[in-house]
């Protein structure tokens, strides 16, 4: 008997043994790291996108945006960036044309301005005007599904007049010689941005920092989101920027883009900046105010001012140059395709905004509902062929590995950009007449290359001549 109960012991350890291996076997299976996270592989060849949530369906939602994420895979969109999705303040608010709500005496008048996106309220939570967290978890979830990261847009600089802060922590915030908190003042001038509807955080007080990282930890221990736009970062100090960013990366991976072009930002914080400057050159180039020659002075600029490893957004429009600046159309004419081009050519990544790719033609309204047009039309499948050749060719390269960008020579480079990007048997070259005339021009090119653009065989001789039609380009790629 005694033999027996002994045996039976052993069979019992025997088997909680083998039930511990299980679960550490399961454990094991279940790392406690992100399973999907963002790697500097993903963004060498990305195109990212920008949701304006309110504006991109009639019904403004997380949820009417959620389902056509999966067709945005066609656009070769590796990153969505959404624009801020936290609720706005009622104090303060702002309407189209400059006023404030309160000067707005008629009631049902009053009640269509939705305020700034940039107005926040509270970091934590989600604008109930464009659903649910529930529904912005749906969001994140469909993209991962689909291969695309998220990143949140992110306003550290100010916040709106009805954030907690405000009465919880006035230390927080700038305040003026009478302690009374201001909105955010232009630090050469002294003058206010003109931003009346959000108030001046003060990075001077270190507590602001702690608060502020911990808000945006939230996001990505409780949402898994992948990264931040931040908002007029270069206005933040990049001491901050540094400290948030790695303290955030102990959670998992994130891919960072500041609406900045100060190259300090990209010593530690940030991955990507904004290409603001190149942008307003093609703007001017557009428009005739500048040609070629200032554009190559441009690159020979960038290529000594950043790192290596630094790249930026190309980008023909925003949220901030459709409704400020206006159109693609009203700022660039003829010559939008062209650049459009260009900015998936170039070193960095492409930018498309919401309702780029059906064609927008007008200024979206900014502080009220408004919706864009959802039929595809010339746009759509030209983004398609600029995503494939920008996922797919090693030769557009454009994150922290970027692929060679060098200048081709021409016989009228005044008037002709041309130019190649390499990487190892992969070459792509854009050659492109910037003017509104026509031009007859020699390049230094020769051998057999395809046009990409129409899939036409091109046999090159060395100063053959070529002749191109205002705002002509071609994209080649070598067989």
């Amino acid at each position: 008997m005694i033999k027996k109960i002994i045996i039976a012991f052993c069979m019992i350890a025997v088997m909680t043994s083998c039930k511990d291996e299980k679960k550490l076997e399961v454990a094991q299976e279940k790392p406690d790291e992100k399973s999907f996270a963002i790697a500097e592989s993903d963004l060498e060849n990305g195109v990212i996108y920008e949701a304006n949530i309110r504006q991109y369906s009639p019904e403004g939602t997380f949820n009417a945006f959620t389902q056509d994420i999966p067709q945005l895979k066609e656009l070769g969109v590796k990153v969505i960036w959404v624009m801020p999705v936290y609720p706005i303040s009622v104090k303060n608010r702002k309407a189209t044309g400059g006023k404030m709500v309160t000067e707005i005496e008629d009631e049902k008048e009053r009640e269509k301005y939705l305020g700034s996106y940039y107005a926040v309220s509270d970091y934590t939570k989600v604008n109930p005007d464009l659903g649910t967290i529930e529904d912005f978890q749906k969001l994140v979830d469909v993209a991962h599904e689909n291969g695309m990261f998220v990143i949140m847009d992110w306003v550290a600089n100010h916040t709106g007049w009805d954030h907690a802060w405000i009465t919880e922590h006035p230390e927080y915030y700038t305040q003026n010689e009478k302690g009374e908190i201001v909105d955010p003042l232009n630090p050469e001038t002294g003058e206010s941005w003109g931003w009346t509807d959000t108030a001046d955080l003060n990075y001077d007080n270190k507590e602001l920092w702690e608060a502020m990282t911990n808000e945006m930890k939230y996001w990505v221990e409780n949402h898994d989101i992948d990264g931040f736009r931040a908002d007029v970062a270069g206005e933040v100090p990049t001491e901050f920027w540094n400290q948030a960013v790695r303290e955030i990366k102990e959670v998992k991976p994130v891919f960072m883009l500041a609406e900045s072009e100060k190259k300090d930002l990209f010593y530690d914080a940030f991955d990507m900046g904004y290409n603001w400057e190149g942008h307003h050159i093609m703007n001017e180039i557009a428009q005739g105010k500048k040609g070629v020659k200032d554009w190559d002075a441009y690159m020979t600029k960038i290529d000594t001012l950043y790192q290596k490893d630094d790249f930026l957004m190309n980008f023909v429009t925003n949220h901030d140059e459709n409704s400020w600046n206006g159109t693609v159309k009203e700022r660039m004419g003829d010559a939008g395709e062209a650049m459009l081009a260009l900015t998936y050519t170039l070193p960095g990544m492409p930018l498309i905004y919401s309702g780029q790719e059906y064609d927008l033609d007008r200024r979206l309204l900014f502080f009220e509902k408004d919706s864009i047009p959802r039929t595809k039309g010339k746009i759509w499948p030209l983004l398609v062929k600029l995503g494939q050749l920008k996922n797919n060719n090693n030769a557009l390269a454009g994150g922290k590995n970027a692929a060679a960008y060098s200048r081709l020579k021409t016989n009228k480079d005044e008037q002709v950009l041309a130019f190649s990007r390499g990487s190892g048997d992969d070459m792509v070259i854009y050659v492109a007449n910037l003017t509104k005339a026509p031009v007859k021009f020699k390049m230094e090119l020769h051998g057999k290359f395809q046009n990409y653009m129409n899939s036409e065989e091109l046999d090159l001789k060395k100063d053959m001549e070529m002749e191109f039609k205002p705002w002509e380009y071609k994209i080649l790629i070598n067989n």
